[in-house]
């Protein structure tokens, strides 16, 4: 990268701290037990893990709304939880709660992963997956349209909370209020995000989307165009995995930028990560091709690292200067 690109990527990384999202979605808590395995159990051929320690942050939306956080940004998180620990725990850990609606009627969506010798064993969940109701629908809603922030990031893990008439409902506030949005779908709900600024499903969703394969270049080149064909949407990215990602803008061609990553760890929050940080480029002033080369080299940071992570301007700056001691 030239001093003159460095310059620009500096730029738009120190206009973060001016932004404030409303991330809108799906929230968990992401329980982590850590332990080393010595040896296999006499009950059944499996591993005992002796644990060492316990830890808990976001998930879901909320890890995007901690990407944010640690990027600079201020945020709004609108999500909902249960009556329970867990949702106590995390109306603690957020430093606006506001936005956070208790519903009786379900638990808090919790994943428990237990990780030894720095891979993980197994991931147990608890969840309810079914639509929210009209009166948590309508206080949500009544929340977004009273707030002031810059963007609206939807974060869909396909739990419940973001409905059929919800998205509808958003989507029209923002359109008449030119609110840019951006999302990060599940294929259940694609052909909902209709109109937004960008959206960022991976290959596994777009495979799903439009019934083919998303392996080679001239596949993922075909269902962009579909994609895009579908959802009124000036800019797409399609994350990849160690393929990297491609990049969509309507009325121009696509562009492959291959991953930066050198060691993967952990793949979880990647793509929160990547939808964070993009959202925030485009705010700040990026093109999509400078959004997504930052998107991706914060997808690169984080996935060096174990657990639930996030990467902050400072560190992805320096990602994007490997050289400067």
């Amino acid at each position: 990268m030239t001093g003159i690109e460095l310059k620009k990527m500096r730029q738009i990384i120190s206009h973060f701290k001016n932004k404030r999202m409303l991330v809108l979605g799906d929230l968990m808590l992401d329980k982590y037990i850590w332990g080393s395995v010595v040896r296999i159990s006499p009950e059944a051929p499996v591993p005992v893990v002796e644990v060492h320690k316990d830890t808990s942050c976001l998930g879901g939306a909320g890890n995007v709304a901690s990407g944010l956080e640690s990027l600079g940004a201020s945020l709004l998180l609108v999500g909902i939880v249960g009556d329970d620990r867990e949702g106590q725990w995390i109306q603690e850990n957020i430093p606006d709660s506001r936005g956070i609606f208790t519903d009786k009627s379900r638990p808090t969506t919790v994943k428990t992963r237990i990780i030894a010798h720095h891979q993980q064993v197994v991931r147990v969940d608890h969840e309810k997956k079914s639509p929210i109701s009209a009166k948590m629908e309508e206080k949500i809603f009544k929340f977004i349209q009273e707030e002031q922030y810059d963007g609206i990031l939807i974060s869909d893990y396909n739990k419940g909370t973001l409905t059929k008439s919800l998205l509808k409902r958003v989507l029209t506030f923002a359109r008449k209020g030119k609110i840019p949005v951006f999302v990060d779908p599940k294929f259940e709900n694609f052909l909902f995000y209709s109109p937004v600024t960008l959206i960022t499903p991976n290959h596994h969703e777009a495979s799903r989307i439009v019934h083919h394969e998303c392996r080679t270049d001239s596949q993922v080149e075909n269902a962009g165009d579909k994609i895009l064909s579908r959802v009124s949407a000036p800019y797409l990215i399609i994350k990849r995995g160690e393929q990297g990602m491609s990049v969509f803008e309507k009325g121009k061609r696509v562009k492959h930028i291959p991953t930066v990553a050198k060691e993967v760890y952990d793949i979880t929050g990647a793509g929160d990560t990547v939808i964070a940080t993009a959202a925030l480029a485009l705010l700040s002033g990026s093109t999509i091709m400078e959004a997504a080369a930052l998107a991706n080299a914060a997808a690169g940071v984080v996935v060096g690292k174990i657990g639930t992570a996030t990467v902050t301007a400072e560190e992805l700056f320096a990602s994007l200067n490997p050289d400067k001691k």
